[in-house]
């Protein structure tokens, strides 16, 4: 596992792509489409936002908007029966216990999300969802996380609108930052997390996981304590054109925890658990054959990048692999599915 800089600049500002109607018939199929009582859209029309700033007194990028009296109760009432219908199948029974506390807006990245702070009146219990615009290669890669890794993942959408769950954990950055150089950390246990993490990702080909595009769960052991890397950003599923930028050990942002991999870890050890997660991947490609092929056949017609993109992919992963049939794949899907096809051939 290699330490370098960044490989390349991520595109600016990612197009967004709608969801087609076969991914739509996919979304009905599965339960993953409902009706939502708000749109995106109707959370745009704030009146006032001001900056959030986190507990060091930090701007967070994010912002708390404001709505004017004549549309909060809508709004708010309708974001509780979302947060209730991702939760607990729409039992609105429960609604008169929860309340938005508070809703936040990012400007900075390609989703701009709207994220959602619920709590519960009767023990001040909070929890956060998230609100954004639907676009259809995000959508694969939730879907390909939930079907393919050790995540469950819970979300909704409707027409333009996508409801996500929150995934809980340490931000990667925050995790290198504040965590990394603590005595007690097992520093094997996390390498060896973040190898299968880095197969996982070029596996499933999930881009930009950068270190605040995951989260690290920490689960204290009857010894020691257990970490798993999640991915929480889902918009460069399958869109750039370098092979490098579905692999995490290539990102600066994750240098330190590459130095640690490659300090504690010997290269026979990577490629044993290297092949754990390619076992893992086979046996849940096995468990799931029927979604997972209608999921990839959507995703094998539908356009979640540009022509210059699939082509520069299928290129790199045509002379990494040394396999030409790389070449004749003409969409991200078709890509896909070879990869997936030939990371578990060896097993």
């Amino acid at each position: 596992m290699a330490q370098t800089a960044d490989p390349n600049k991520i595109s600016k500002k990612k197009q967004y792509y709608p969801v087609t109607e076969p991914l739509g018939r996919y979304l009905r199929e599965y339960d993953r489409a409902a009706p939502l009582p708000i749109t995106y859209q109707d959370l745009l029309h704030f009146t006032d936002a001001y900056p959030l700033y986190d507990r060091w007194g930090q701007d967070t990028l994010w912002q708390t908007v404001v709505y004017d009296q004549s549309q909060m109760h809508e709004i708010y009432e309708g974001l509780t029966r979302i947060y209730v219908q991702l939760k607990s199948g729409g039992n609105e029974s429960l609604m008169e216990q929860l309340s938005v506390q508070r809703v936040d807006y990012c400007t900075f990245g390609n989703s701009n999300p709207f994220r959602i702070r619920i709590v519960n009146l009767l023990n001040d219990n909070y929890d956060y969802f998230y609100f954004k615009k639907a676009d259809a290669s995000r959508i694969y890669g939730l879907e390909l996380e939930h079907v393919l890794s050790p995540n469950r993942i819970n979300y909704l959408v409707h027409g333009g609108s996508l409801i996500e769950e929150h995934i809980a954990g340490i931000p990667g950055d925050e995790f290198i930052k504040h965590y990394l150089s603590r005595p007690n950390l097992n520093k094997v246990r996390l390498a060896k997390e973040f190898v299968k993490f880095n197969e996982r990702c070029f596996a499933l080909l999930l881009g930009d996981m950068r270190s605040y595009n995951y989260v690290v769960a920490v689960t204290p052991d009857f010894e020691e304590e257990q970490y798993r890397v999640r991915p929480i950003d889902f918009d460069q599923q399958t869109y750039e054109g370098r092979k490098t930028m579905y692999l995490p050990q290539y990102f600066k942002d994750n240098n330190p925890i590459v130095a640690l991999c490659i300090k504690w870890l010997q290269p026979e050890t990577m490629k044993q658990y290297q092949n754990e997660e390619r076992t893992l991947l086979f046996r849940r490609i096995r468990a799931a054959r029927y979604r997972l092929k209608d999921l990839i056949d959507c995703m094998r017609q539908d356009t979640i990048s540009t022509p210059e993109k699939v082509q520069q992919l299928r290129e790199e992963l045509a002379r990494h692999h040394h396999l030409d049939e790389f070449l004749l794949c003409r969409s991200m899907g078709d890509i896909v599915r070879l990869q997936l096809k030939l990371m578990v051939r060896h097993l």
